[in-house]
């Protein structure tokens, strides 16, 4: 009797088998990577090259969309600490998930401003200046 083979169509199990789990640097880009796309760019907006991700969705959720929103920025910060980034860069980071944060706490209108301030993009931009430096080997090239 033959063994059948399961093909998962899922698009979670297929995404949550691309992400690495190790520690090393190039691992965290990625890791960091996805998490900034899903938060800020999941979906264009048809009509415009605006993205939209996960960030500005949970901030239609009055207080408890900003605060799991802020959560997952600061999961950023927590990796960026992991590769060993200094106090002033995490610093920024957090201020920039702050002011996320309070910009979210404006129940409804509060997605108006995050929709322009995208704080896990440039705490990305932060993370990636710091590997290009200390780690140039995890450099990767963007489309």
């Amino acid at each position: 009797m033959a063994n059948t083979t399961r093909i998962n169509s899922d698009p979670a199990a297929k995404l949550a088998g691309m992400i690495p789990f190790g520690k090393d640097p190039a691992s965290v880009r990625q890791r960091v990577v996805a998490m900034e796309r899903l938060l800020e760019g999941l979906f264009t907006i048809p009509g415009t090259n605006r993205r939209v991700g996960l960030d500005v969705i949970l901030d239609i959720i009055p207080v408890g969309g900003g605060v799991i929103a802020s959560a997952m920025g600061a999961w950023m910060v927590w990796e960026a600490r992991n590769l060993g980034m200094s106090k002033t860069q995490m610093t920024r980071m957090f201020g920039n998930v702050g002011v996320d944060f309070l910009l979210g706490l404006i129940p409804f209108v509060g997605a108006v401003p995050d929709f322009f301030f995208r704080s896990n993009t440039r705490n990305l931009r932060i993370i990636r200046r710091h590997l290009d430096k200390h780690h140039p080997a995890t450099a990767t090239i963007d489309n």
